[in-house]
């Protein structure tokens, strides 16, 4: 047991072990754009942006933070704790913020304190906006509370189990959110119950809301679940793993919603799976649809993917660290996404979000968490109009590099075109001699460099592994000649291996500005198996097609079994 044990933490990046990880599918068809902003900021809440560009988010240094569009500073409010709810953005620009202080606060949009309420325990929720400009706000407290304009509770509901859902509301004010009782909750605009629906476990996943009313959400049962607005069950569909991401619904009315199965879904109205997208690493974040119909949805692996209408890879930007929260777009066309650590990335010059049902999380970049009205849909139809038809960035093509090397051939004499300079001077006929020509003399031959078996390759590659974030490195050069997988690309962040006709992207990580690849990445490529053994000496054996390499690793010296904090070179120590 405990070298199975073993096997997991070294196999697995950043998730328990649930199961084998999906292999990924088809290689992106575009060269991705590039990162054209990258800060170290400590963002540890979700980022939310306003009409202008502005983003607005907590920090782990816990203040609430706004920045202008490329991530300058403009302001920061010291709170009691950090937290991790999106801030929601008010039509007058100001500022509705929660912490793990079980504290809500209200900024104008200057950064000044306009009221501040503690409740009954931390929230995680992201709180939702009302049109007349109250709150609702969910606790782990187990409490949902409605808050007015002026910071006084109008209202609390006490559901008997924490929160972490946000709450969603509808056109008719309705209120909908899960809880860790397996439950969906529809709470009046006044606060009273309307009905509740069971799920088959718990609901981390926050509701979305179609053109209809119809609710959707994930659930630890594994499945996608939807539910009318009356409360009644209209579907569920099974994934493979839990659903703690929260869906999204496009402009097409496609529910698309993320698995730690490591696939992303697309599902229409009826619940018949329309495509699937395998990631390959559990996702745990929204998608986001934008103008043109592409989906963006980040993996807990660190690689955000963009796909087309048919959910079929454009891109993707790997970026080794762990990305749990959704992609922010805002009305220029700018994508904001956070890494393990706090780092902002910005990639400009994209579509901004598609004007449909419930695009992003929580609707709309600015969080309020509300379905839209007809003059919502109009005002953000106008607001996105430029950025939607400007130019953007071009892709270019991911062309394949060729695999084969011409045979060395002797050289022909050259040919004189007008524009060489051997034209410009005729050559002299040469005069015939009976002297025969000397011989030519022998070329110096080049050593033999002796081949590798693929047993010395791998004996020779674990002799630089490398361990960092309790992961196990191998280079990638020799690494993949001891499996027989041919390396067509290399990059800072990935290289392409050769599986037969398939070509797969892996995540790389630079030691000493060599690439290294994780023994995970290994694992989860498409057939190939792993294993641990002892005798006659402890290795790794990595198995293909038949072909079993073994390398000569001890890990239980390399990984120790400790559990670390979720995000701990941001939380203070």
């Amino acid at each position: 047991m405990p070298l199975l044990l073993l096997m997991t933490a070294a196999l697995t990046p950043g998730v328990a072990a649930q199961g084998t990880a999906p292999a990924p599918q088809a290689p992106p068809t575009f060269v991705a754009p590039k990162i054209d902003v990258f800060k170290e900021l400590r963002v540890i809440s979700g980022v939310s942006v306003t009409d202008t560009g502005d983003l607005v988010f907590v920090g782990s240094d816990a203040k609430i933070h706004r920045t202008d569009a490329s991530g300058s500073e403009k302001w920061a409010y010291p709170v009691g704790d950090l937290g991790r709810a999106y801030p929601v953005i008010t039509p007058q620009g100001g500022v509705i913020a929660a912490s793990y202080d079980d504290t809500v606060y209200a900024l104008d949009a200057a950064g000044k304190l306009q009221w501040k309420l503690k409740l009954d325990g931390d929230i995680y929720a992201t709180p939702a906006l009302r049109p007349d400009g109250s709150v609702i706000v969910a606790t782990a407290g187990g409490t949902v509370y409605a808050i007015g304009p002026d910071g006084r509770a109008l209202w609390t509901y006490k559901v008997g189990a924490p929160v972490f859902s946000s709450p969603a509301l509808a056109l008719d004010g309705t209120i909908y959110f899960g809880a860790q009782n397996n439950r969906l909750y529809a709470l009046s605009p006044a606060g009273t119950p309307k009905w509740t629906y069971t799920a088959g476990s718990l609901v981390f996943s926050s509701p979305a809301l179609d053109a209809q009313g119809n609710i959707y959400f994930g659930s630890s049962d594994r499945r996608v679940h939807a539910v009318s607005p009356a409360g009644t069950p209209l579907w569920t569909v099974p994934t493979g793993l839990f659903v703690n991401a929260s869906p999204i619904v496009t402009r097409a009315g496609l529910i698309v919603v993320g698995s730690y199965d490591g696939t992303l879904y697309a599902l229409n109205a009826a619940g018949q799976t329309v495509w699937s997208y395998v990631a390959g690493q559990p996702i745990a974040a929204s998608a986001a649809e934008l103008s043109d119909g592409t989906v963006i949805v980040p993996d807990l692996g660190g690689t955000v993917h963009a796909l087309n209408a048919r959910g079929q890879a454009l891109w993707t930007v790997p970026t080794g660290k762990k990305i749990d929260v959704g992609v922010s777009v805002s009305n220029q066309g700018s994508l904001y996404f956070v890494t393990q650590g706090g780092a902002l990335n910005i990639i400009t010059k994209q579509r901004p979000l598609a004007v449909g049902p419930w695009t992003t999380f929580h609707a709309r970049p600015d969080g309020w968490g509300r379905a839209l009205s007809p003059q919502d849909t109009q005002a953000l139809t106008q607001a996105r109009r430029t950025a939607a038809s400007a130019p953007v960035a071009q892709l270019r093509p991911l062309t394949p590099p060729v695999a084969t090397r011409p045979a060395p051939t002797t050289p022909a004499p050259a040919t004189p075109t007008p524009s060489s300079p051997v034209a410009t001077t005729p050559p002299s006929t040469p005069t015939r001699s009976a002297t025969p020509a000397p011989a030519t003399p022998p070329r110096p031959t080049t050593p033999t460099v002796p081949t590798l078996t693929p047993a010395q390759l791998a004996a020779r590659a674990v002799t630089v592994v490398k361990v960092q974030d309790q992961q196990v490195f191998l280079p990638v050069q020799d690494t993949a000649a001891a499996l027989r997988l041919p390396v067509r690309a290399v990059g800072v962040r990935t290289a392409t291996l050769e599986l037969g006709t398939q070509r797969v992207p892996v995540n790389v990580r630079l030691f000493g500005g060599q690439p290294y690849v994780s023994v995970a990445e290994l694992a989860a490529l498409p057939g190939m198996q792993a294993a641990l053994v002892n005798r006659p000496s402890p290795a790794l054996t990595l198995t293909r097609a038949g072909q079993v390499t073994a390398f000569p690793l001890n890990l239980p010296t390399l990984v120790s079994l400790t559990r670390g904090k979720e995000f701990p070179d941001i939380l203070p120590r």
